[in-house]
């Protein structure tokens, strides 16, 4: 007989019952997110399965056509009186579909047509939660979705808990194959259009299925999603008052912790591949957007370690973790905190990823995709085919190592060389870029004799620009008559900081943006490296 798989739920977590009233048995049943058409997590992982049994000690045989049967007994979870069952599946690395059967003495279950391929939790806020009948070109789009069946995809109904939940409260969308009705709508329930999208342009290079779990609520801030050792770790205090554990009803969705326990720790339990990121807008000027460098790579290194405990190490302990840059907002160039500050925040303030800090990561910059006609506001413009792609690109290389995607990242500045003398700048991008604007950049000056700081920043325009590289002159800005130096430099520090993708410097391959970045310009050194 296999060993009990049912591992997440011998952690230590608060009991959720009202009052004295111990949870009833529920009869034989598959957990909330398994059912027909879904996907499971293919070889060389495990998939686990588990669900809920009318007592204890009930022997339970599950198996899966043309691959064998596993067996196991129920016994009691973290809840008084409710019999759960768990079994680890066989690597089955053969798409399907399959049929699987859980047998018992009060009968048999079923899941229908299920296939092994990868799956992906796509969460965040509304961006995330922005449905594909809301895209532009939706009804094309939906039209199209019938020609990937074997994607498939669930949608996680709005939830909060006070107390960590082991199943799901509520579900939206059970597992659906593709159709016009299945991802075209309703408006802000499903699907989520930067997921579909995502899994629509990598399934053209895979060879497998996929399957997608999106779990997202608008509006709300990172604490909310995540475990409270991340907010102690980071020195956030609740944002919101939790204080009535035995009630989920009425809790302020931005409360610490209150969606990761209901919408995200549920599916410790299932073996996964990797998790899509879009959020940060409602961190940006908030209490806590400058701590959001700590709980943004706090909160990635939490999930990693609890999905990859739970799973008995079947989920990757540094499984892929992809995420969407902040976008436009607002029409007005002069906006220089908040979006920016959490653009930077979002790479652990390296200005890229994968880093040192954030491994296995990958991102798409999203700041040069403007939409401010959009009939749902600016902040959530309508153009999420560039951000599927931007993220498609960036997942070959770094989830799935396709190494010819590696030069398809936005340039980022390999070196700075300054000429005091020649009162120039050179920033060299170390490959080709494309220079599609001569603004964007810019300086703040120091005298060098007094060491007094100018804090005003200055536009800095390219004044010529060769193969890789752009440079500028900045006689004008910091002049030498005054002692005047270089001290900082800065690029697309801006809430909206170009027109429709027309910001200063892009790569040639594929034409994707530069991401923002700041650097201390020292005086004296002549050539600054940045180490990626």
């Amino acid at each position: 007989m296999e060993p009990t798989i049912f591992t997440f739920l011998l952690v230590t977590i608060s009991v959720h019952v009202a009052g004295d009233e111990a949870v009833k048995a529920k009869p034989f049943a598959f957990a909330s997110y398994f059912g027909d058409h879904m996907v499971l997590q293919q070889a060389p992982k495990k998939a686990t399965i588990w669900g809920y049994a009318a007592k204890e000690g009930e022997e339970i045989t599950v198996s899966i056509s043309g691959k064998g049967q596993v067996n196991t007994t129920s016994f009691i979870g973290p809840i008084p009186s409710t019999p759960v069952w768990s079994v680890q599946l066989p690597a089955i690395d053969f798409l399907g579909p399959y049929n699987i059967t859980a047998a018992s003495s009060e009968g048999s279950i079923n899941l229908t047509d299920v296939l092994f391929g990868d799956v992906w939790i796509c969460s965040g806020q509304s961006n995330m939660q922005f449905t594909l009948s809301m895209a532009f070109n939706a009804t094309k789009e939906a039209q199209d979705a019938v020609n990937y069946r074997y994607i498939r995809v669930f949608t996680v109904g709005e939830a909060g808990s006070a107390v960590g939940q082991y199943d799901l409260l509520n579900i939206t969308q059970h597992w659906s194959v593709p159709s016009a009705a299945t991802i075209g709508g309703p408006d802000w329930s499903y699907f989520s259009a930067v997921c579909w999208l995502y899994a629509k342009y990598v399934s053209t290079y895979l060879e497998w299925p996929i399957g997608l779990i999106s779990s997202s609520y608008g509006g709300t801030r990172v604490e909310a999603w995540s475990a409270p050792n991340v907010l102690k770790k980071c020195g956030v205090s609740d944002v919101a008052n939790v204080s009535d554990a035995t009630d989920v009803s009425g809790l302020d969705p931005n409360a610490g912790s209150v969606l990761w326990n209901a919408m995200i720790r549920p599916f410790l339990n299932m073996t996964i591949y990797g998790v899509l990121w879009y959020q940060g807008e409602a961190n940006a000027g908030s209490p806590t957007m400058n701590q959001y460098n700590c709980t943004f790579p706090a909160m990635i290194d939490d999930w990693r370690e609890r999905f990859h405990q739970a799973s008995l190490g079947q989920t990757y302990q540094v499984f892929p973790f992809g995420f969407v840059q902040l976008g436009p907002w607002r029409d007005n160039d002069t906006i220089s905190t908040g979006f920016t500050d959490i653009r930077w925040h979002q790479t652990a303030d390296y200005g890229f990823v994968p880093n040192a800090r954030m491994k296995n990561t990958f991102m798409a910059v999203a700041m040069d995709l403007p939409d401010f006609t959009s009939p749902f506001t600016g902040i959530h413009p309508r153009d999420k085919q560039d951000v599927g792609h931007r993220l498609c690109t960036a997942a070959l290389a770094v989830a799935y190592n396709q190494s010819e995607f590696t030069v398809n990242d936005g340039p980022f500045p390999q070196y700075f060389l300054v000429s005091q003398n020649q009162r120039t700048m050179e920033i060299d991008y170390g490959a080709a870029v494309d220079i599609r604007s001569t603004n964007g950049f810019e300086v703040t000056c120091r005298n060098i004799s007094s060491s007094t700081e100018d804090l005003m920043w200055l536009p800095l325009p390219i004044t010529s620009h060769g193969y890789a590289s752009v440079t500028f002159n900045f006689s004008q800005i910091c002049p030498q008559s005054e002692n005047k130096v270089v001290s900082t430099i800065r690029y697309a520090w801006r809430e909206s900081p170009c027109p429709f993708k027309q910001c200063a410097v892009y790569n040639i391959n594929g034409g994707y943006p530069a991401p923002p970045f700041i650097q201390r310009i020292l005086h004296g050194l002549p050539k600054v490296k940045i180490v990626k």
